[in-house]
């Protein structure tokens, strides 16, 4: 693996001029792809194997012509202090309202509330319900302004009007300026690692040009195969960040390579052959572990984790071949200002801060250990308490026209209001179609927790028939899951006593189906992911116990991590500072999320760290003094690559949306306790303790196990020290 990964940063050292204009040829390429491939017909995204899409897909069969997926606006009218919405005046508002509405284009319907009985008890709320033909993403802007126009009407005559629904709900954000910030703070964290304008701007641009491809690639396939937008979310987010952390990585070990008298071209080969080599396997762990995403079995997840691993596999092509083909342009310009000045590269001190706290490390490896476990352990105490669910617009600011119709609804019918179940009953098999339903209806009202049932409607063929039924606690409750499950714990005797048999779904139950799922995947999934992964480590570091050391590791971060995002976004401590509106259940695709690409991450930081202790043992060094140098050497440059990462994630905590924020802040707080408390901490007082141990491998499972070379071993040639000179006189 080095040799060959040796001759191929040579190769486009030499061949600057060829490889850059190969990427170019690659940008430009995809980028005409996804502008020019023809627009496919837009899939709807399913949850295969839940009860709630089994319903939906019932409910389009039986019901044709009915789109389940079609996009709303729950328009609410609230009357002044001490007014009726029934009044004469308020009424014409609202009947006005509803006849333009419903003569916008792409609408389906528009209900009049006075007819629908969607009055509130004491007549100080009513609302509409407007439903389109098309789904929120492929409306049009005059289907929208037409029904905003129609919204002010009725606003200008005094009553309170809100909007929720999906029709005209604000779009998700990336952290915007925030996410600029971070990149900022990246550059800054570059320029302060290296000492060079062209050493930090290099990974900063190698990266671009890799999510610009990966984003463009995404894009094309969106098109010709009707993905969603939403999928490049990922990989743009991860391909930025691993994209500058593989460059730095190759540019850190090229300025290593000249510091101990390396011509640039071979300087350039080394540090592709070992630094390259772990960036290869590295970027392996993270694929497999976003690849990995498909075990679940939600398909959304699946094509968000198989695009992050595409622009993950992209970003190590770029930094074991533009990389190199940029040093080659510019072989002195990403050296330290005091370098380039003085004609003299030096090397990394023996007594640096890294190998300092190796050596501080070394001498009390237990209590370094157990204060590391004790304060993981302590931050993972709230996963113990962990609830999923989806937030909806009860987690949106108060400012937001949807959270205000939420909370105008709640108050008004009731907080069940806002997540109603919907309950989907075959009875073609009954020997009277409506006495059954009206059996299903009556046991399902008389359920505790239930506060109404509407009146059931029946399919043209007279053998299905749909109804609400409105839960008395709100959708993200666990009341409201309990009443779930209670529902359907109760069919059994109700399909036998009627010959029918009845679904529940609707946007709460699907949640809730949804969390189960998840919940119920995390366990094979982390088998899987772990498992792979800990034949990756075995096959790279040739040991055991250090690929177990890892996966144990691991596991603490990320549990200290999801506890850390439980602790604000569940039980709200520091919430304000993070401006979270309000708290509640966490994402349900939130922890295996998580797992899934923290778990590659931090194999990132692992590969770069002991594989350089490994190259040090390998080559020499007493166990102890192996860990002082893998410390020396990479220890400057993991933590400016985690404070990178942090930087880039954090940038997501400033989006308007909690379920972003929630995202970024888990992201950037696992970075922060993987890289500075396993990683700087944890491994190498457990490598202490092992001593010579760390590093054993039954004999036949040596033989089994093939070698790749991450460590350089077989890179023997070096060039003769030769003195910093122009750069022309390296082209």
């Amino acid at each position: 693996m080095a040799t060959f990964l040796c001759r191929l940063g040579r190769l486009a050292f030499r061949r600057r001029l060829i490889a850059v204009l190969l990427w170019v040829g690659v940008l430009a390429g995809v980028g005409a792809a996804a502008v020019t491939a023809p627009a496919a017909e837009d899939q709807t995204e399913t949850m295969p194997g839940i009860e709630s899409q089994q319903a939906f897909d019932l409910l389009e069969q039986r019901f044709p012509g009915t789109n389940a997926d079609g996009a709303s606006a729950r328009v609410v009218f609230v009357a002044p202090d001490g007014q009726k919405i029934t009044s004469a005046a308020h009424r014409a508002v609202i009947e006005k309202f509803v006849s333009e509405a419903a003569d916008g284009s792409q609408v389906s319907s528009a209900v009049d509330p006075f007819q629908a009985k969607a009055v509130s008890k004491d007549a100080s709320t009513a609302y509409s319900t407007v439903s389109f033909t098309e789904k929120a993403d492929d409306l049009t802007d005059t289907s929208k302004s037409h029904l905003e126009t129609a919204i002010g009407q009725a606003r200008d005559s005094g009553l309170t009007v809100e909007v929720g629904g999906t029709a005209l709900a604000s779009k998700p954000a990336a952290g915007g300026a925030a996410e600029a910030i971070g990149i900022g703070i990246a550059a800054v964290v570059l320029l302060i690692t290296f000492g060079s304008l062209a050493a930090a701007g290099l990974p900063l641009l190698t990266a671009v040009v890799g999510v610009g491809i990966s984003m463009a690639a995404i894009l094309a396939l969106a098109r010709a195969f009707g993905l969603s937008a939403t999928t490049g979310t990922l990989a743009s987010m991860l391909g930025l960040a691993v994209g500058i952390d593989y460059a730095m990585f190759v540019v850190s070990r090229y300025r290593e390579e000249r510091s101990k008298g390396h011509a640039p071209q071979e300087a350039v080969g080394l540090a592709t052959g070992t630094a390259g080599s772990a960036v290869v396997f590295a970027g392996l762990t993270v694929v497999i572990a976003l690849a990995g995403l498909s075990v679940v079995g939600i398909p959304m997840l699946t094509k968000m984790g198989l695009a992050a691993a595409g622009a993950v596999v992209m970003a190590v092509l770029i930094s074991l071949t533009l990389v190199p083909a940029l040093l080659g342009w510019w072989p002195n310009a990403v050296l330290s200002r005091k370098a380039r000045r003085s004609g003299r590269i030096e090397e990394a001190g023996e007594h640096n801060g890294g190998t300092r706290w190796a050596r501080f490390v070394l001498r009390r490896p237990v209590t370094v250990l157990l204060l590391s476990v004790v304060g993981l352990g302590a931050l993972a105490v709230p996963v113990m308490d962990l609830q999923l669910g989806m937030p909806g617009d009860e987690v949106k600011a108060t400012s937001t026209t949807e959270r205000r119709a939420y909370d105008d609804l709640a108050e008004a019918f009731g907080p069940g209001f806002n997540g109603p179940l919907m309950i989907v009953v075959q009875a073609e098999d009954a020997a009277d179609p409506e006495a059954a339903v009206s059996t299903i209806s009556g046991k399902i009202a008389d359920e505790q927790g239930v506060v109404a049932v509407s009146p059931p409607r029946f399919n043209k063929a007279g053998d299905t028939a749909v109804f609400s039924a409105t839960p008395a606690t709100g959708p993200s409750d666990k009341k409201t899951q309990d009443l779930v499950n209670a529902i359907r714990d109760d069919r059994p005797g109700i399909d036998s006593a009627t010959g029918a048999t009845f679904k529940v779904t609707g946007t709460t139950a699907v949640n809730i189906d949804v969390s189960e799922k998840v919940q119920a995947a995390l366990i094979p999934y982390l088998a899987v992911v772990v498992g792979l992964a800990f034949v990756l480590l075995l096959v790279v570091f040739r040991s055991v116990l250090v690929p177990l050391k890892a996966a144990l590791g691991f596991l603490l971060s990320v549990l200290a991590a999801l506890g850390s995002v439980v602790a604000v976004f569940q039980w709200g401590y520091g919430a304000d500072l993070l401006g979270v509106n309000e708290t509640g259940p966490i994402m349900n695709m939130m922890p295996i999320f998580l797992v899934g690409i923290v778990f590659g991450l931090a194999m990132d930081y692992e590969v770069f760290l002991v594989a350089r202790m490994r190259e040090a043992y390998v080559h020499g060094d007493r166990p102890g003094q192996a860990i002082a140098t893998g410390f020396r050497y990479s220890a400057r440059v993991v933590v400016a690559a985690a404070l990178i990462m942090i930087a880039v994630f954090s940038g997501f905590i400033g989006a308007g949306e909690s379920m972003i924020k929630m995202i970024g802040f888990g992201l950037a707080a696992a970075v922060l306790l993987d890289a500075f408390v396993v990683r700087m901490a944890f491994v190498p007082a457990v490598l202490a303790l092992l001593g010579k141990a760390a590093w054993w491998m039954p004999r036949w499972l040596d033989r089994l196990v093939p070698t790749v070379d991450v460590e350089g071993e077989s890179l023997t040639r070096h060039e003769p020290a030769v003195p910093i000179q122009r750069e022309s006189a390296h082209v």
